[in-house]
């Protein structure tokens, strides 16, 4: 991936106003000491708090911010399926409005990814910043996930990720499919790396998420991402007239 290769960051939103402005200040912060073209693409999941006041806010004060704004609350895979699909960049970063990921660690992913010739890079969080509860949960989810799938990613569940563009927008698009990103790249014949990266405590807002409805949703995912992987089509002209 050569330097000037152009990227655009999916930032998935949903009642996070606070968040906002110090996010794309990282982010900024983070891109900006590099060589590569960039542009935020926030995607308002119908938030029902100022999220998209803020965001056009963002948007009149820098034109590397663009948006899209959900008409129906649709989920996080909803919004990164959207991101995808309207990205300008040759790479899609996708990151957590919420503050935990660390967009310092942005330029990391990106080298890797020029190193190692990848088409997906991930993070995992090194030390998770989250509850004792929070922390065993994920911890259990990732060893089923990994059993269930074949697997053997760390940490799927960080949200810090990079992928080519065109293999993005390659990927099966279901409810929760933003939890088996790297199964679905290495379906499509992709290849993924793995890089340490920094994750901080939550200190505006709430978590969207319960520990209970993950359980129940994350089984029902399990059977039909196995039957995916089971089914899976992949091939590679040689030729053609």
């Amino acid at each position: 991936m050569p330097s000037e290769t152009s990227v655009t960051i999916v930032v998935p939103v949903f009642n996070e106003e606070q968040n906002l402005p110090p996010l794309l200040a990282e982010i900024t912060r983070a891109m900006d000491g590099g060589s590569r073209s960039w542009d935020v693409l926030f995607v308002n999941d119908c938030s029902t708090d100022g999220s998209l006041a803020v965001i056009k806010t963002l948007a009149g004060q820098d034109p590397r911010v663009r948006y899209l704004s959900f008409r129906a609350n649709r989920g996080q895979s909803a919004a990164f399926a959207a991101g995808f699909a309207h990205a300008s960049g040759d790479v899609v970063v996708t990151i957590d409005a919420d503050l935990q990921n660390d967009p310092a660690d942005i330029p990391a992913l990106l080298d890797t990814m020029d190193h190692q010739g990848v088409d997906m890079v991930i993070g995992w969080r090194r030390r998770r910043q989250d509850t004792w509860v929070k922390r065993a949960s994920s911890r259990l989810a990732n060893r089923l996930r990994d059993w269930w799938t074949r697997e053997t990613v760390r940490d799927t569940g960080c949200s810090l990720k990079a992928m080519r563009t065109p293999m993005a927008r390659r990927l099966h698009v279901f409810k929760n499919m933003h939890r088996y990103l790297p199964t679905l790249v290495k379906m499509q014949g992709g290849t993924v790396a793995e890089v340490p990266v920094n994750h901080r405590p939550r200190v505006h807002g709430v978590s969207k998420y319960g520990t209970w409805d993950r359980a129940k949703a994350g089984a029902y995912d399990l059977i039909g991402v196995r039957w995916l992987q089971d089914r899976a089509i992949r091939y590679d002209i040689d030729e053609r007239n």
